[in-house]
């Protein structure tokens, strides 16, 4: 046994340290490296932007180590991730990602083509090294201008529509010369007055609000990037007309893609969150209007408007709760904005406004939209959701039809929740109300009424040795044990 002294002998020598491991979804599906300049595409995907623009150059669709494939047609910036991904660097001592240049991309994304079709491979390689036959003096000119150098410029394709997978009409930009009209007003939503700053927002959103030709004609770039500087002025009446001509512009579907690429989205959420009153109306307007078009959902729900739009369902404007009810219930059609509200704890909430009275139809069309979810369906059952249901049905207190109607949809949701939805329909004693439902609703109702009782009457062979008391009991006793072991 060795003396105290040696025992307590302390070494200084610095051992290597270790290199934390690498979130997944920080690295590249297709480089399998850390991301510097992270996009998000239609289908909810993140990827390394020139990884995407090499695919789409070489018309290669990758599929995933899931299975999922892709969808490039919509290319947005991630900025969310990005800036996590910077965050993880520091913290770990990690050098930030440099992003890869787009002959590097090509490479890669050629080499992953080339393995799945080997029959292809003299063909492609030819087309690769640049012998291909030119088909027309077009191609031949035509320059890759949708490559991008910065995270910042904006996705559009300064070409046309060339390079576009999607035909939809709101993905076409059309280079049309600068107009006199959008000088002029440039020049006033530049200056650094702001009585004409005022002015020109006030003008901009007269001329917008019922010419629709203008609506789309003046909704460009270098509008879009002055009015993302105006929305969150200090002073109230720009703040205001500004958020209030966008949504404006918004209400044209051609422009409804460009708006959001524009990069605005984060200010308006800025704005959701700190603004003043009647600009926080608008808002929930404008994020309404642009959740309308599916390209645009689950960028908004990445981009974080979410958790203020859930906030401003308690707001004190009537308005910004309708309009942020309506955005929610749209961008809840999307699955990855469902997984996010319940992160976010939403159905609780949702839960408690519904018991309230608290706009009744609109917050169980959104309850309907998460119980189509298997997260959804289970933080709903979880939550009491079919107890408030049929404490709903039978006390018969509902604004109209139509938020019966929403009531039975919800609870027909839930009904795919096997076993657990069952027992807990039986302790709820819904079968025998749900017969009553059936008597006297409308017909849309008795289809839901009708479907929720043959999920309850189904008789399987697992049904037959239910224990109900035990099953419904059982989430309890997992509580209590996790509770006394923490």
């Amino acid at each position: 046994m060795g003396t105290s002294k040696q025992r307590w002998r302390i070494s200084f020598h610095k051992s290597p340290s270790k290199q934390p491991p690498i979130p997944i979804e920080f690295v590249c599906p297709i480089s399998g490296s850390l991301m510097a300049d992270p996009v998000i595409v239609s289908s909810g995907h993140t990827f390394e932007r020139h990884c995407v623009h090499a695919c789409k150059s070489l018309s290669f669709t990758p599929v995933l180590p899931d299975g999922s494939i892709p969808d490039f047609s919509t290319v947005i910036p991630n900025l969310a991730l990005k800036s996590t991904i910077l965050n993880f660097c520091r913290s770990s001592f990690l050098d930030p990602p440099k992003p890869i240049n787009f002959l590097t991309a090509e490479n890669l994304v050629f080499t992953l083509k080339a393995t799945r079709n080997p029959q292809n491979l003299a063909k492609d390689t030819a087309r690769f090294n640049g012998v291909r036959v030119i088909q027309s003096e077009t191609e031949l000119n035509r320059v890759p201008s949708h490559i991008s150098t910065s995270s910042e410029e904006s996705v559009t394709p300064r070409s046309g529509p060339t390079y576009y997978s999607s035909s939809s009409a709101s993905d076409v930009e059309t280079l049309n010369p600068n107009s006199i009209e959008e000088d002029e007003l440039l020049v006033k939503l530049k200056s650094s007055q702001i009585s004409e700053q005022e002015e020109a927002v006030i003008s901009f959103r007269k001329l917008t609000r019922t010419r629709e030709e203008t609506r789309f004609q003046l909704c460009t770039p270098r509008i879009l990037s002055a009015l993302r500087v105006l929305i969150t002025s200090r002073y109230v009446s720009v703040q205001v007309n500004s958020v209030a001509a966008l949504v404006n512009l918004s209400l044209e579907n051609r422009n409804k893609v460009k708006i959001l690429r524009s990069g605005i989205v984060p200010s308006l959420i800025d704005v959701l969150k700190s603004g003043f009153q009647e600009s926080q109306e608008h808002v929930a307007g404008a994020l309404f209007s642009l959740a309308l078009d599916d390209q645009n959902k689950t960028a908004i729900g990445v981009l974080g408007a979410l958790p203020p739009l859930l906030h401003a369902l308690r707001s004190e404007s009537e308005r910004t709760r309708h309009d942020s009810a309506l955005a929610l219930y749209h961008l809840s059609l999307v699955q990855s904005n469902r997984a996010k509200l319940v992160k976010l704890g939403a159905v609780q909430a949702l839960l408690g406004m519904v018991k309230t009275g608290h706009m009744m139809g609109r917050i169980l069309l959104i309850l309907c939209n998460l119980a189509a979810s298997s997260e959804g369906r289970a933080a709903m059952l979880d939550g009491g959701a079919v107890e408030c249901f049929v404490c709903m049905l039978r006390k018969g207190e509902f604004d109209s039809e139509s938020t019966r109607e929403n009531c039975l949809a919800a609870l027909y949701g839930l009904s795919h929740g096997g076993l657990r939805f069952k027992g807990l329909a039986k302790e709820a004693a819904a079968e025998e109300l749900l017969i009553q439902v059936e008597e006297m609703g409308s017909e849309r109702a008795r289809d839901k009424v009708r479907k929720i009782l043959e999920v309850l009457r189904q008789k399987d062979e697992e049904d037959e040795e239910v224990d109900w008391e035990k099953l419904l009991n059982s989430d309890d006793e997992i509580s209590q044990a996790r509770i006394s072991s923490s």
